[in-house]
Formats: C-alpha cells, sequence, structure tokens
C-alpha cells in the first residue's frame, strides 16, 4: 500500500511555531546590522550580470538609477544576500523571493475575471516565510517615499500590512484547509486598486495587438520594431523558439494544450521588459486563432536561478522554467491556464500569456490613504501565499496574536530602506566612475 506522506498535526504544527520563537524571537526582526556583510554591493551586483547580454546591461543599470524604489527592484541578489546572514525561523514556505509592491498585480483568471495576486516569480524558492515579509515591507517604505508620502505614512503602512498578515494567518489557519486554499483577496473596496482595475480592464490581447504590432503583406500582424526594446530575431532563432513550443505543450494540462493547438504563430521578437529582468532573454510570439481578432501573445523568458538559491539547501535539478511555474502554482489562488515551460540552446525559460489583462500599482495611486489601503490587501495577499505553500498552523503559532511582530517589521523596514539608500548611492557612483555604464533610462 502507498504510504501518503503528512505533516504535522495542526496543534502539534502551532507548538513547534512557538518554539521556534526561542531561536529567533519576534522582536529580533527588527535589527539589520550592515557589518554581517562581507561583500561589496557594487561588485555582487556587477557579478551577478554576468550571464545577461551584455550590449543591453546599460538599459537595466539606466532603469535601476532613476531612484531608490528603482535600483531595490533590480538588486534583488543584494537582499538575498544580506537575508541569508540573518538568523532565521526555519519555518518554509514557497516564498516570491521579489516581493515589493509592484509585483502583485491585477490579472485574468481562467474563468476570465480579473484577480490580484502575486505575479512575479522569477525568484521564487523555497526559503523562509519571513524573508519575503521584510522585501515588501521594505518595498512600501521606499515606494511610499517615492510617491510623496511623509516618513509617519510610510512606516504606518507596513505596521498596517503586518498587522493584515498576521490576521490572515491566523483566518486562513482556522479554515477548513480546502476552503483556505481556494481564498481570494477582494479587491472592489479598496482605494489604491480601483484605477489598477480600469488599466488592467484595459490591458486585452487586442489592445496590445494595436501597442505591438503593425499590418503584414505574409501575415495577418508582424511586430513593430522600436529597437533595442522590440527587436526581430533571426530566422535560425525563431526556428529555434518556435520548437520549443512543442515540449512546453506537453507541460500543460490535456486541455490547455487542447486551446493551443487552435493557434498558429504569425511573428517572433525579442522584447526588453521590466526592471530586474532587463538583459535576459525574453521572446514574444505573436500568434491568431479564431481570425484577426483572435490574438494570443506567448511570452518565452528566460529564467535563470533564483538569487537565493546560494544560501538555502541544495533542490533537486530541475529546468528553472518549471521551479518557477510549480512555485506560482503554488502561492497563487489561480494561475495562467497556458502557464508552462521550455528549453533551448542550454538556456531554461517560462512560457506564459503576455499582457492579459495585467496592471500593476503607479505612485499617484500609493498618496496618502491609497499606501496604506495598498498595504493592507499586500498583507493579505502574502499571507494567503504562504498559507497555501507551507504550513500556516506553524506560522501562526510562531507570530501569535500580539503586535511584536509588527513593531519588528516596520522597524526592519526602515531600516533596510536607509541601506538601500546607502547601497544606491554607491550605485550611482559607481556610474559616475563608469565602473558601472548605464544609458538614459526610458
Amino acid at each position: 500500500m502507498m504510504k501518503i506522506p503528512t505533516l504535522l498535526g495542526c496543534e502539534q504544527s502551532k507548538r513547534l511555531g512557538q518554539k521556534r520563537r526561542s531561536k529567533v524571537g519576534r522582536s529580533k526582526h527588527a535589527t539589520w546590522n550592515a557589518k554581517r556583510r562581507n561583500y561589496d554591493p557594487v561588485d555582487l551586483l556587477i557579478a551577478a550580470n554576468r550571464d545577461r547580454i551584455p550590449a543591453l546591461l546599460p538599459i537595466k543599470m539606466g532603469r535601476m538609477a532613476t531612484s531608490p524604489f528603482a535600483f531595490f527592484r533590480g538588486s534583488v541578489p543584494l537582499m538575498a544576500a544580506d537575508l541569508a546572514t540573518m538568523p532565521n525561523t526555519d519555518i518554509d514556505v514557497q516564498i516570491c523571493g521579489d516581493a515589493h509592491v509592484r509585483n502583485l498585480g491585477a490579472f485574468a483568471a481562467p474563468d476570465g475575471k480579473l484577480v490580484f495576486d502575486i505575479n512575479d516569480f522569477d525568484e521564487t524558492i523555497q526559503g523562509p516565510w519571513e524573508w519575503d515579509l521584510k522585501r515588501l515591507g521594505t518595498s512600501l517604505i521606499l515606494a511610499g517615499r517615492e510617491a510623496g508620502n511623509s516618513e509617519r505614512v510610510c512606516r504606518e503602512s507596513v505596521r498596517k500590512f503586518t498587522a493584515r498578515y498576521r490576521a490572515t494567518i491566523h483566518a486562513l489557519a482556522s479554515m477548513p484547509f480546502l476552503e483556505a486554499a481556494r481564498h481570494r483577496v477582494r479587491i472592489s473596496a479598496d482605494i489604491a486598486l480601483k484605477s489598477l482595475l480600469h488599466k488592467a480592464e484595459r490591458a486585452t490581447p487586442l489592445q496590445s495587438l494595436e501597442k505591438l504590432t503593425v499590418p503584414s503583406r505574409k501575415s495577418l500582424r508582424r511586430f513593430r520594431e522600436t529597437k533595442p526594446f522590440l527587436t526581430h530575431v533571426s530566422r535560425a532563432l525563431e526556428q529555434n523558439i518556435l520548437q520549443s513550443l512543442v515540449p512546453y505543450r506537453e507541460t500543460l494540462a490535456p486541455e490547455h494544450r487542447h486551446i493551443l493547438d487552435f493557434y498558429r504563430p504569425a511573428d517572433v521578437a525579442f522584447k526588453v521588459v521590466g526592471t530586474g529582468s532587463v538583459a535576459t532573454r525574453d521572446y514574444i510570439v505573436l500568434m491568431f486563432g479564431n481570425g484577426p481578432a483572435d490574438p494570443l501573445f506567448l511570452q518565452v523568458k528566460e529564467e535563470p536561478r533564483s538569487a537565493y538559491a546560494a544560501y538555502l539547501p541544495p533542490s533537486p535539478a530541475m529546468n528553472q522554467g518549471q521551479r518557477v511555474v510549480e512555485g506560482q502554482r503554488r502561492m497563487q489562488t489561480q494561475s495562467d491556464l497556458l502557464l508552462g515551460w521550455t528549453s533551448f540552446d542550454g538556456r531554461d525559460y517560462l512560457v506564459r500569456q503576455m499582457s492579459d489583462h495585467k496592471a500593476s500599482i503607479d505612485n499617484k495611486d500609493l498618496l496618502g490613504k491609497g499606501l496604506a489601503s495598498y498595504a493592507r490587501t499586500c498583507g493579505e495577499v502574502l499571507a494567503k501565499a504562504h498559507a497555501r505553500s507551507g504550513d500556516p498552523y506553524a506560522i501562526a503559532g510562531y507570530i501569535g496574536t500580539g503586535t511584536k511582530l509588527d513593531k519588528a517589521a516596520e522597524k526592519f523596514a526602515v531600516a533596510y530602506a536607509g541601506q538601500v539608500t546607502t547601497d544606491y548611492e554607491l550605485f550611482k557612483k559607481a556610474i559616475r566612475s563608469g565602473k558601472i555604464k548605464a544609458a538614459r533610462a526610458t
């Protein structure tokens, strides 16, 4: 008879979580000590980008140079190295790894309804739950400042974020687990998310078709080149990309393979995306199904190893696109029905729909009450993701019902945001000296 693996019982898990306080007290999460560092931040960033496309690195560096928050978004390797120097709870979940306010957003679920969830998983890996909490809390300080909020409002947003995380973990730990696994975050009343929802409603494949393509004699449409941000690839590379969609198809559920089979490729291009992902190999494939009004954009996105992998126990060898897909499915309540992975030319790739009603928050939406409102929603989303992928009973036992963690998270976020700002100034100095080449941000 097959033996079914089981976790500890709920009460045992809670007691285990409580015992972990003796290893790392909740108030100790407030501490950041730069003396723990044994590396130069500029050198570490240069080393982390060695396998990227050299000609495009100045674009990434230029985007990172626009503000401390932009720098934070593009410098995950620094925070991964710093978090690894701190004592942790040893309560692991599937972490996002790059949890920040711009990596949560609205997108279309498989049923067509708009949902709000984490939407970037390039760094996802099994790790301590508090690493995500600390990174997202720090992002609230940095993004809040960038939006023009007072220091008091920024600090308060971190407390509200952590309090909602704590309350949601306890709520989910009290539910039947199947019900908790189906939990969706309700956002209709969220002040900061009203404009985001409007943007997501407009971000359709037809809008992308109008924005990114032009009419073509050979096919219905082809990509409009805007070098170096959107460029056609060689015929040989185009064939490799299209051929990689054959094994990608096998990573989908059977009913989703059937959907994909109705689409035919029309064009392929290279596209510069985001901040942290700039200079990785990212391609988009334009396909058509039921005529010119039925476009499908597939993104074929290179996935290097997670920046956290060097600091965590080794995991089974797998395609890095598979790592991202499986992490995303664990954390999201509903995921893209065409989410899969592939590989070619010795590199691993994630494959997903591009711009299917996707939208993220703007600075103007994070001003005043909008920041606090958004922070609470972020806390609920992160707690839901951790509860789905880890042991919510152990986390609930550890964090308790008081405000110790809230206060510690606030202190850490402020202290680490100060470290990010210091690193940002060193980064800009490296640009001025010529050690790092940076293009003007666009």
